[in-house]
C-alpha cells in the first residue's frame, strides 16, 4: 500500500510538471487551443497528440512484457464498450465547463499551487457539480434504469 501510494505521488508530481511545462494550466491557451473558428493555437495539438501516443505505446509494452502491475494484482483495462446517457451527458458537461473556464480537472488542481483565483472558483464550482450529479442526478438515472 505504501510503495503505491508513493508510485502515485511520484507520477502526480511527474504529471503536473508536465502539465505546468506545456502550458495546459494556463486558461487562455486552452481556450485559444478550443477556439477552432476563431484564433485557434495548434500547439497544444503536440501535447495531446505526444501524450496519447506515449501512453498507447507505453500500455502496450507493459501488458506485453508483464502479466500484472507491479503495483497491483490485474491490470484494470474497462470492459464496457457501450455508449450511454449518462456517459454522453458527462462528457458534453465536462466539455462545457472546459471550454468556459479553460480548466479540465488536472491541470486546475496543478493551478492550485499558483494560488489563483481563477482555480479556485473553478474547483469549488466542479466539486459542487460531482456532488450534485451524485446526490441527484446518479440516483435519478439509476431509478430510471430498474424500472426499464
Amino acid at each position: 500500500m505504501f510503495k503505491s501510494n508513493i508510485a502515485a505521488f511520484i507520477c502526480g508530481i511527474l504529471f503536473s510538471i508536465g502539465l505546468g511545462i506545456s502550458g495546459m494550466t494556463q486558461p487562455q491557451k486552452v481556450i485559444g487551443f478550443l477556439d477552432v473558428l476563431g484564433e485557434w493555437d495548434p500547439s497544444l495539438v503536440f501535447v495531446m497528440g505526444g501524450a496519447v501516443i506515449s501512453y498507447l505505446l507505453l500500455q502496450l509494452l507493459i501488458q506485453r512484457r508483464f502479466s500484472k502491475p507491479m503495483l497491483g494484482k490485474t491490470f484494470q483495462i474497462p470492459s464496457r464498450k457501450d455508449l450511454d446517457r449518462s456517459l454522453i451527458f458527462g462528457a458534453l458537461l465536462f466539455g462545457m465547463g472546459w471550454g468556459l473556464g479553460g480548466y479540465c480537472p488536472g491541470p486546475a488542481i496543478t493551478t492550485l499551487g499558483s494560488g489563483s483565483l481563477n482555480a479556485v472558483l473553478f474547483m469549488v464550482a466542479m466539486a459542487m457539480g460531482m456532488l450534485l450529479a451524485d446526490r441527484v442526478i446518479s440516483p435519478i438515472l439509476t431509478n430510471k434504469a430498474l424500472k426499464s
